[in-house]
């Protein structure tokens, strides 16, 4: 695989269905990684798009939040507690001790478990959503597929937020 020069791998232009979605949600998972690399603590801290509270730190541990859940919960049936315990379900408060390389651990930690329990699952193969998440969806039961599409827009959004947010910060765009 060919990486860009920052050295995130760059999703193939042509392969299979698996393949290609499997490489767009590891590139979108290292341009996470990338917008929060060279920064000190305080300013992956720093919620840099006022009104909003969001932070690059912030963000990490949210995905590895929404990691857990789509791959552990919904997809295996997994019955986990929440990453960053009850009162932090979505991973955006910051605890004043944690620091980017807890968080990017933690993070890493749910993608390769994830990872672990899709590896040999097929796209077709389907995760469960609880009563109040089926109303968003329209349906109880979601598709690897579905999943995975889902987690690559999750991802984008996100680096969407990450780019401005360290734009702020330093003024370093792209990627």
């Amino acid at each position: 695989m060919n990486t860009t020069p920052d050295g995130r791998p760059i999703p193939p232009a042509h392969a299979d269905e698996r393949a290609m979605l499997d490489a767009w949600l590891d590139f979108h998972r290292a341009t996470l990684a990338l917008k929060c690399s060279g920064l000190e603590e305080d300013q992956l801290r720093l919620a840099a798009a006022s009104p909003s509270s969001m932070t690059l730190l912030g963000l990490v541990q949210h995905m590895a939040v929404v990691e857990r859940n789509w791959f552990q919960r919904i997809f295996a049936g997994l019955d986990v507690s929440p990453v960053f315990g009850e009162t932090n379900l979505d991973g955006f408060s910051l605890l004043p001790e944690g620091g980017l390389d807890e968080a990017l651990a933690v993070w890493q930690a749910e993608v390769a478990r994830g990872r672990e329990l899709i590896a040999d699952a097929a796209l077709d193969d389907s995760g469960r959503l609880s009563e109040r998440e089926a109303g968003h969806v329209g349906d109880r039961s979601v598709s690897l597929r579905w999943i995975m599409v889902h987690m690559i827009e999750e991802y984008a959004r996100h680096n969407g937020h990450a780019d401005l947010i360290r734009e702020q910060i330093d003024g370093v765009t792209g990627a």
